[in-house]
């Protein structure tokens, strides 16, 4: 039944929740919980935050977040006039939906939206289908038919039933409802130890009216490892990305000491390099290329050699910058190719070593990193050893822009 109507410019507020710890997408991924996975140059939550900032009748962004991710998230560098500070969630995702809830209480927002992180990708129309059914609805849930043939089977073995696709509906968020309307379920839901695997139901058990809007194919929800190949996919089309190359070349003195540093390793030798910070020839030229492919400068337009800041300082500072900056712009890193041209010391035992740490650093695979080491065939001043020269390629890719 069809509820009163509301005022034609309801104040929004969306939660965005993020407390997960991706279990079943991290067992092949990696260490990170899939909402701060890079997607596109950016993490899976940045995505789903962000395409709120951008909707005109959102009025404020609130995430909820698991308690041990609070340096994940600061690290994502998100800045809105919409966004509010975060709030911890709990250990299941309907703890987590109160808690936000339970935070917008003060602001008494007209309409509340409540979306899963780990769906990157939000359709505006979506969202303004919500908002209008939200005018005479309880709540509003975004649906995609079921196209599949759908069987029951109550062991895993034996199919007991075929079921009527056409009365079927895969549910997706952002899901909408009047704020007070969702609250109070959900306060209920919690007295009552009622588990639901989402909004909408606590919605229905309540009694509330929800009705079904379109959803859209591309708020797909990442939960397995293949999931991030398609909207890594999606995005890159979305964004209409470009190629871009860059190079560096290096070269530095050796001078009177006992270890080379290259790429973040120590290299015990009978000299060192000489050079304002700690002389890190690779790491240099690899900061070098990733600027030039951004056409920011190098890495002297942004660190001076004669600023006594960076006296003796640690070159990771310094190529974790220009990986910063291109995902600040939108970008993603696809290549590193390191060569260092070297008499000495030997290179090629710790070249894995140089790949993890540059990987570590520049926040990507270690398969989009190479290191390569070669020698002058005792030609020139490296070939006396009186120094070394370091050169490389970085390949990236940023969102096009026009001309």
């Amino acid at each position: 039944m069809k509820q009163s109507q509301m005022n034609e410019n309801p104040s929004i507020a969306v939660i965005v929740v993020a407390a997960g710890t991706g279990t079943r997408a991290e067992r092949h991924t990696g260490e990170l919980p899939k909402q701060y996975r890079a997607l596109g140059g950016k993490a899976v939550l940045a995505h789903a935050v962000e395409a709120f900032f951008m909707e005109e009748d959102v009025n404020w962004v609130l995430p909820v977040i698991n308690p041990d991710h609070g340096e994940l998230f600061d690290a994502l560098g998100l800045e809105d006039t919409k966004l509010l500070a975060p709030v911890h969630g709990g250990k299941e995702r309907q703890a987590s939906c109160l808690a936000g809830l339970e935070a917008l209480e003060t602001l008494a927002p007209d309409l509340v939206l409540l979306h899963d992180a780990a769906r990157p990708i939000v359709a505006s129309e979506t969202i303004a289908a919500i908002k209008q059914a939200l005018q005479s609805h309880h709540g509003a849930l975004p649906v995609l038919p079921v196209t599949d043939t759908i069987k029951r089977s109550f062991d895993g073995a034996r199919i007991e039933a075929t079921e009527d696709r056409n009365q079927l509906w895969a549910a997706q968020t952002p899901q909408g409802f009047r704020f007070a309307r969702i609250l109070s379920a959900h306060r209920k839901a919690a007295k009552q130890q009622s588990e639901f695997t989402d909004d909408a139901a606590i919605a229905e058990w309540a009694g509330l009216d929800v009705v079904l809007v379109p959803g859209h194919e591309n708020t797909f929800k990442i939960t397995l490892p293949q999931d991030f190949v398609r909207a890594e996919m999606m995005i890159g089309q979305m964004k209409n990305y470009e190629t871009r190359v860059g190079s560096g070349l290096d070269i530095h003195q050796f001078e009177s000491g006992d270890n080379v540093r290259l790429g973040g390793v120590d290299f015990p030798h009978d000299a060192k390099l000489k050079g304002h910070s700690d002389a890190d020839a690779a790491l240099h030229v690899l900061t070098d290329a990733l600027l030039g492919a951004l056409a920011e400068g190098d890495i002297g337009t942004h660190f001076p050699p004669g600023d006594k800041k960076w006296k003796n300082a640690s070159s990771d500072v310094f190529l974790s910058f220009a990986a910063e900056r291109v995902l600040a712009r939108g970008g993603r890193i696809s290549h590193l190719d390191l060569t260092i041209v070297c008499e000495a010391p030997k290179i090629g035992p710790k070249s894995t070593k140089i790949r993890q740490i540059v990987a570590k650093i520049c926040k990507i695979s270690e398969n989009r990193v190479s290191v390569k080491a070669t020698t002058s065939e005792k030609m020139g001043f490296i070939g006396r050893e009186e120094g070394l020269m370091t050169m490389a390629t970085a390949t990236i890719e940023l969102p096009r822009e026009d001309d």
